[in-house]
């Protein structure tokens, strides 16, 4: 077998060979527009593999990545699998001393970093146990003897000609899970079930050479990997890459380079609807998806984007960085309903199983099974037992089925709670504040209570130009749910001041810590 064809860093060759001198990636790093081809990523991407034996990183060792939005990620990830070695792209927003662990806990031979995107990278990756330390930008700090300088490394290492050969089940590289209840885990993803994700959403939902995506949320996140990059290299199409997310910013690209879809997670989307001008006088005529996932999405937002842009189609994503997206729009044409994440998609195994193991057709914990499923977790057997068993994922997302086979997401397993005896899910809470027309975005967690053991409680984002009152929250979900469900503390706060992640995903364990602390010592209403 061509030993190019078992790996991952080779998997847009055949839009190389057929689209050498077209565009495929758009870099607006530093306020800068730089235009990079399918050759040109190409031979990147050869180089650095050439820089990676270079320094003697052997197949199967782990190279640590500390870098932003810029095509120089993607050529260091994809350049590294091509000679063996295993990426381990590493969120730009963690604590120094997570950073620390990653590093330390991938066992990371040499290391890239971009040292404008952590103020604490290059302390970090200077006190580390590791061999080969390269940095991107010039460093103005006393340690730079021990570090090479990117771009001079890679132009001056040769081109690597030949890949190494991968088992079956090699891995191709190693993206850590968010860490919201624990540090976070390792997930060991092979080769040979991410060429055959690629392939599958190809033929089943098939990119063309003339789309084009925007991304403005973290490469290191599978939103963006998954979602843009991947099928757009693999079909000969382009992409447009942003430092970051800013509203106004992202809607301006939308429309100055005539992108034809974009995914987001939805605090993207309910941050430029409250940029109606900016809306109303861009010409997004080419645009004719947008896809909302990563996190809970409310039918009201999809709704209110689809009135917003006349023409574009909004769609629910669901997938995980262990397996893949297991849902999907049906094939045979039938309308996804508002709300629901799809139908069981083809070649994916899916199981709903409740709190004693048994299936169920109703309402359950996921289980999923494909090619794309990762091996377990690096140094975590622990974990690797709990969550993957028989060759089955348990994803720890509380999902439930209609009679139609569409499926929704309800919680995860662990942010269900009790309040006087009633179970209550945050989502379906949030759905209902999602329903009041001054809402514009909204968090909600449980908080202790003296008499219900816990109760609900939520940030409130208000629409530009709405106006409503705590009071007026609460009455509106105690006329329109469950009484047991409404929220006994409300509090209204600014479009900036949800806790995010470094994903661009509401941080639920922030948020419910900071609310806690905000309702202590309040009078709440049982």
């Amino acid at each position: 077998m061509n030993r190019r064809n078992a790996n991952l860093g080779y998997f847009f060759s055949s839009a190389v060979a057929r689209f050498p001198d077209k565009v495929a990636v758009i870099d607006l790093h530093g306020g800068m527009e730089r235009l990079i081809t399918y050759a040109g990523l190409d031979e990147r991407a050869d180089r650095v593999a050439g820089l990676i034996r270079r320094l003697d990183v052997a197949p199967g060792e782990r190279v640590g990545m500390i870098v932003g939005n810029r095509v120089e990620f993607l050529e260091i990830f994809f350049g590294t699998m091509r000679a063996g070695a295993i990426p381990v792209a590493i969120n730009t927003r963690l604590a120094r001393d997570t950073l620390k662990f990653i590093l330390e806990d991938a066992g990371c031979r040499a290391v890239f970093v971009e040292p404008a995107v952590h103020a604490d990278a290059i302390a970090v990756a200077d006190a580390a146990p590791i061999a080969h330390r390269i940095s991107l930008d010039a460093l103005s700090i006393g340690a730079t003897r021990r570090w090479l300088e990117y771009a001079t490394a890679r132009d001056e290492s040769p081109r690597l000609d030949t890949p190494p050969a991968l088992p079956a089940d090699a891995q191709a590289f190693q993206p850590y899970t968010s860490g919201s209840t624990g540090l976070p885990k390792g997930a060991i993803m092979t080769h040979a079930g991410m060429l055959w994700y690629v392939a599958y959403n190809q033929r089943y939902w098939p990119s063309t050479s003339e789309d084009r995506g925007l991304i403005a949320l973290p490469l290191f996140h599978k939103n963006a990997m998954r979602g843009t990059v991947k099928p757009m290299l693999y079909a000969g199409g382009s992409f447009v890459l942003m430092p970051g997310y800013e509203p106004g910013s992202y809607l301006d690209a939308l429309a100055k380079y005539r992108c034809t879809y974009s995914r987001g997670v939805a605090a993207v989307f309910t941050m430029f609807l409250q940029h109606r001008e900016t809306l109303a006088r861009l010409d997004l005529s080419a645009l004719k998806s947008l896809w909302i996932g990563s996190a809970v999405v409310t039918p009201e937002l999809m709704d209110e984007v689809e009135r917003a842009i006349p023409g574009v189609k909004v769609s629910e994503s669901y997938g995980l960085t262990e397996g893949g997206s297991p849902f999907r729009a049906p094939l045979d044409g039938r309308r996804v309903p508002r709300g629901s994440l799809g139908v069981q998609a083809p070649e994916f195994q899916v199981r709903l199983v409740d709190a004693d193991g048994q299936d169920r057709q109703d309402e359950g914990e996921l289980w999923l099974k494909s090619p794309y499923n990762c091996l377990g977790y690096h140094k975590r057997p622990d974990v690797t037992r709990d969550k993957l068993v028989d060759g089955w994922l348990r994803t720890g997302d509380v999902l439930r089925r209609d009679a139609g086979g569409f499926f929704y997401f309800k919680s995860r397993v662990d942010d269900m709670f009790s309040c006087g005896g009633e179970n209550i899910y945050p989502k379906e809470v949030e759905d209902l504040l999602f329903r009041h027309p001054a809402v514009a975005n909204a968090v909600v967690a449980p908080v202790p209570h003296a008499v219900k053991g816990y109760v609900p409680a939520a940030m409130v984002v208000l629409k530009h130009g709405a106006a409503a009152t705590v009071t007026e929250i609460k009455a509106y979900c105690l006329e329109h749910g469950p009484k047991y469900a409404h929220p006994r503390f409300v509090e209204i706060v600014g479009e900036n001041q949800l806790p995010l992640n470094g994903a661009g995903k509401i941080d639920r364990r922030i948020a419910r810590d900071q609310l806690a602390a905000r309702a202590s010592g309040r009078t709440l209403a049982e």
